[in-house]
């Protein structure tokens, strides 16, 4: 018996009920931590001499390229998101985006409050999607249903 089996066995419409609710919940996940990632993007543009100084700072190379290709991978991952359109794919940029800016920017996160700080929130929601896709309330899943697969 697997495990979901054996979940729908003791729960029975509670188990329904519940991977449901997942599918609502990843997509508000998607809508949120989606905006989030535009609203970041378009910051780091917008800012992009002090962006690109602070990357120069840390020691990143090529600053001013960094920030673009960043923040152009932050703003088409958010819209992937919040269409469900892509989100695993684009979750793995977004993933490794932020591992950098841990050991380069908040480095100092790593060494106090790991799991409270802003940047790990990214990171996880990244993760989560990564994980278990973008729920049934997404275009992948519509593009999916049409083609048979």
């Amino acid at each position: 018996m697997n495990a979901q089996s054996c979940s729908t066995e003791c729960y029975g419409g509670l188990d329904k009920a519940g991977r449901f609710a997942g599918h609502f919940l990843l997509f508000v996940i998607r809508l949120y931590w989606g905006a989030l990632f535009i609203k970041v993007g378009i910051m780091q543009l917008s800012q992009l001499g002090n962006t690109a100084g602070m990357f120069s700072n840390i020691g990143i190379p090529f600053p001013y390229i960094a920030v673009i290709i960043v923040a152009i991978f932050e703003i088409v991952g958010g819209v992937s998101w919040i269409l469900g359109l892509f989100s695993r794919l684009l979750s793995i940029p977004l993933i490794i985006i932020l591992i950098v800016a841990y050991f380069t920017t908040h480095i100092d996160v790593l060494t106090s409050v790991l799991f409270t700080y802003v940047p790990f929130l990214f990171l996880y929601t990244a993760l989560v999607i990564f994980c278990f896709g973008p729920g049934k309330i997404s275009l992948d899943y519509l593009i999916c249903r049409k083609s048979g697969k």
